[in-house]
């Protein structure tokens, strides 16, 4: 049955009746909204991701300095260049080495990752890495070399590093010489 406007003009007495004695608050009404969420560093991530990318790049990370036009070497700032002469004349003994023959350029950058890490647990101090001559590369090209001496310059526990002789591989790999466990 449909309600009436008896009914409501008489349960809106009895509202009033039953709130006669209440007094009005004061406060306006206040609507509470959560706050905004924080911005997104859209900035800070593409610098991340630009970071990220040139590090992978295969642009020359660092002009590596060729010596008699061929020959790379490396030595790290505030190193003896004797350091590097011991290095060149074999008086250091080749404790380990990595053969990269046949593997793309990520492969090869995560061996050899993997592999100097190998090498500080085991407290090698010189290893050799065969990059190879390039060869099987499109033109000729050592791709590896270039990728595998601006990866040794980046990274921290490489001392030094020059081209192996030629009984070792000569232009085809390097002679790492890495920091000693503290």
């Amino acid at each position: 049955m449909p309600p009436s406007r008896s009914l409501d003009a008489e349960s809106r007495a009895l509202f009033e009746a039953a709130v006669a004695d209440a007094i009005p608050l004061a406060i306006e009404r206040i609507h509470h909204e959560p706050p905004p969420p924080l911005p997104i560093p859209r900035q800070r991530e593409r610098d991340e991701r630009a970071a990220l990318d040139e590090s992978l790049s295969d642009v020359d990370l660092l002009g590596l300095h060729l010596e008699g036009g061929d020959e790379a070497v490396f030595l790290k700032p505030g190193m003896t260049p004797m350091v590097l002469k011991d290095l060149r004349r074999g008086r250091w003994v080749v404790q380990s080495h990595l053969d990269l023959h046949g593997m793309h350029r990520n492969e090869a950058r995560q061996q050899v990752a993997i592999f100097l890490a190998e090498c500080l647990d085991r407290d090698h101090r010189c290893v050799r890495i065969v990059h190879g001559k390039g060869h099987g590369s499109p033109g000729r090209i050592p791709v590896l070399k270039r990728l595998v001496l601006g990866w040794l310059t980046q990274r921290q526990e490489v001392l030094a590093y020059c081209q192996a002789r030629t009984v070792e591989g000569g232009a085809g790999a390097v002679l790492v010489l890495l920091q000693g466990k503290r």
